[in-house]
């Protein structure tokens, strides 16, 4: 009898077959067993039948308890009434364990309790759905960077150097000497840009900050392009481009999980480019109308970007940020050097920031500036300013938050939910 996997049951109709998992569920009606299965794959009913009161079957199934593993063994038939439309009449179970006391039960539990119980916590329905759309979604972003020719390149976890700002950094002994654990491969996307043309990096990425918002993590994936010879309008309409295939490619493969967590499609089905544009003085003025007390200068946080992503029913792309709120190696505009050409995409339905970047200093002068300016170590970036030496060339890139984008794409509450294990400010257990 064959082993198949309950994602693949509808081409066994009609067929003997062998699943293998986990007790979802159960129910007794009269001299019928209800047995839902699940296999990781997907979820089925299992149907025993037998007008005697004493059948093995029917003694097997009491033993069972929620999450209890086995292997049944049973023939695939249509159901329209059952979960995914095919049953599976039972013939024979083999159970390898039962499961006892299982903690996660079908009442309601908090959400401290629930994330103590994480591991478990992945099995439940809701949970197993987000992170199905969170594999959709990284498969998305490899077909359309592979699909269009950029390079996948691998940027090392331990660095030697700041990216995103000394503050936000772990760090680690490195033999005899310091190292920080990585908080984006841009730096080094960068050197691989000027050797390929146009590549990607896709990884964990580390910030240490002490924030408890719904939209932050302290360990959170991140894919970063970097393209030579590129300028900001071309990097905005990659994000822009980026999105889209996200969208579409969810809607258009992973319905079922977006059904399970009640998510109203109508808000991402709508969303077409290009995105609304606002450079940052009107995004200012914009939130001073809507009664924010945020001034020139000031960086956009959760509330500001909250704010800004409810005015619009698409992801909205804001410009020409102050130089003094954004990194070191952002180039200047050239008709006003107090800002940079960098755009953050807001998504909408209010969840703010999902890309930041834009374009990079590419004279060697300015950069040698802008590195002591920050109070950065020259030694540390002498292979950095290297680039602008040897061929340099204008060159931008984005970096795409993937736990932001499934939270927004999912409609959840709360980003610990979009990653199977969530580092969080007072949370690194299990």
């Amino acid at each position: 009898m064959k082993w198949v996997y309950i994602e693949d049951i509808s081409t066994y109709d009609g067929q003997d077959v062998e699943i293998r998992g986990w007790v979802y569920n159960k129910r007794s009606s009269g001299k019928v067993r209800f047995l839902l299965v699940r296999d990781g794959t997907g979820i089925i009913q299992t149907t025993i039948f037998s007008e005697k009161k004493n059948h093995p079957l029917f003694a097997q199934f009491d033993q069972l308890t929620q999450e209890s593993s086995l292997i049944l063994r049973g023939t695939v038939r249509q159901e329209p009434r059952a979960p995914g439309g095919y049953e599976i009449n039972v013939k024979e179970i083999d159970i390898i364990q039962i499961a006892e006391d299982y903690p996660i039960t079908p009442k309601e539990h908090s959400v401290p309790f629930l994330m103590k119980h994480r591991h478990l916590w992945l099995r439940s329905r809701k949970q197993h759905a987000i992170l199905q759309v969170r594999t959709e979604i990284v498969r998305a972003i490899r077909d359309f960077f592979d699909g269009r020719g950029f390079r996948l390149m691998d940027t090392p976890i331990l660095t030697p150097s700041a990216c995103e700002g000394t503050t936000t950094l772990f760090e680690t002994q490195y033999f005899d000497q310091k190292a920080y654990l990585s908080q984006s491969g841009q730096l080094y996307n960068e050197a691989t840009a000027m050797a390929f043309g146009k590549v990607y990096c896709f990884g964990p990425t580390f910030r240490a900050e002490k924030s408890k918002t719904r939209r932050h993590l302290i360990e959170f994936w991140m894919v970063e392009p970097e393209v030579a010879f590129a300028v900001l309008d071309d990097i905005v309409v990659l994000g822009e481009e980026l999105i889209l295939f996200i969208i579409e490619r969810v809607l258009e493969r992973r319905r079922q999980e977006l059904e399970i967590l009640e998510r109203d499609t109508k808000p991402l089905e709508r969303i077409t480019r290009p995105f609304p544009r606002l450079k940052y003085d009107d995004a200012i003025q914009k939130l001073k109308n809507h009664g924010s007390s945020i001034e020139w200068g000031d960086d956009f946080g959760a509330p500001e970007e909250t704010l800004l992503s409810k005015i619009y029913d698409s992801p909205v792309c804001v410009t020409h940020f102050p130089a003094k709120i954004k990194a070191f190696y952002m180039q200047p505009d050239e008709d006003n050097p107090e800002v940079v050409l960098g755009v953050d995409i807001l998504a909408s339905e209010g969840y703010g920031e999902i890309i930041g970047g834009g374009q990079r200093i590419h004279d060697p002068e300015l950069l040698e500036r802008k590195i002591k300016e920050f109070d950065l170590p020259r030694e540390a970036y002498e292979w950095y300013l290297d680039l602008r030496k040897y061929g340099s060339v204008p060159h931008s890139g984005f970096g795409l938050g993937l736990e932001r984008t499934v939270a927004w794409i999912c409609k959840l509450p709360h980003i610990r939910q979009t990653i199977p294990f969530p580092r969080l400010l007072y949370r690194i257990y299990p």
